[in-house]
């Protein structure tokens, strides 16, 4: 599964043979210059969902499942999340996530499947709710493992078909997929998990910085395009591009139709002829 949110980027992971494509609201912090996902709105769900699913239906795999995220405040009641979860739908998106296993959470999954809509979970590190977390890592003693193991279950029962465990010790994982009989995505829960999932810009080294404990750099696009925009940049300035092979002449006949009769490309009165 691989996190990305416009079309060339769906395309070129459908292409290389990606599993699943989710929209995720990640795309606060990545595309969207915010400090936590919490900003994203159903509004850039929504039109980033109808890029991707555009991006793989022109790739040579357009059958690749798209799942969406439901954002923060986007299913607090059965109402509002049906509602939501039906916009993404709409915009072709195969199913949508939503994050933790609370009464009301659990309430919106049944009410999305009895919809016909697919539902993925999230449990351990929940962005939406990291204000209340102390740390990132969550399921580290005995009790708050038992708890997320509870929680998948629940959200199991609800009729999810998939849940991801985000930054869970390794153990923990193994045993919460051991235990279900859908499927497990991991992110920073260690090989254990049934599929693993990042975000195409961590994967591809687009983000600068240092990454996060979770992730592997499998390329370091952020050098190449800041190489290559430098470039461009210092060309135009030097005067270097555009070359004569990047643009196009017109025929000399037209030309001099066309040129004022005193020869001024600039100023002077237009005269027809």
């Amino acid at each position: 599964m691989i996190s990305l949110y416009d079309a060339p980027t769906a395309a070129l992971s459908c292409d290389v043979g990606a599993d699943v494509l989710l929209v995720g609201d990640s795309m606060g912090n990545v595309i969207l210059g915010y400090d936590s996902t919490l900003p994203v709105t159903m509004e850039d769900i929504t039109r980033h969902t109808a890029a991707v699913v555009r991006g793989a239906r022109g790739s040579s795999r357009p059958s690749v499942p798209i799942v969406a995220d439901l954002p923060f405040g986007g299913y607090t009641g059965v109402e509002l999340a049906t509602r939501n979860a039906a916009a993404l739908m709409r915009a072709g998106a195969h199913g949508v996530k939503l994050e933790g296993a609370g009464p009301s959470v659990l309430e919106a999954v049944r009410a999305l499947v009895e919809m016909g809509v697919p539902v993925v979970g999230h449990l351990g590190f929940t962005p939406q709710s990291a204000l209340r977390f102390e740390s990132v890592v969550q399921g580290k003693t005995g009790e708050a493992a038992a708890r997320l193991l509870d929680g998948a279950l629940a959200l199991e029962a609800a009729g999810c078909c998939a849940v991801v465990l985000e930054v869970v010790p390794a153990e923990v994982a193994r045993r919460v997929t051991e235990a279900l009989s859908i499927s497990t995505v991991g992110i920073g829960a260690g090989p254990g998990c049934d599929a693993q999932v990042l975000v195409w810009h961590d994967l591809v080294g687009l983000t600068a910085g240092p990454s996060l404990r979770f992730v592997k750099r499998y390329a370091d696009a952020h050098t190449l395009l800041k190489e290559a925009t430098g470039d461009f940049v210092s060309e135009v300035h030097a005067g270097a591009f555009p070359k004569p092979e990047h643009g196009w002449e017109m025929d000399e006949a037209e030309l001099r139709g066309w040129m004022p009769r005193d020869g001024s490309s600039k100023g002077g009165e237009h005269q027809d002829g």
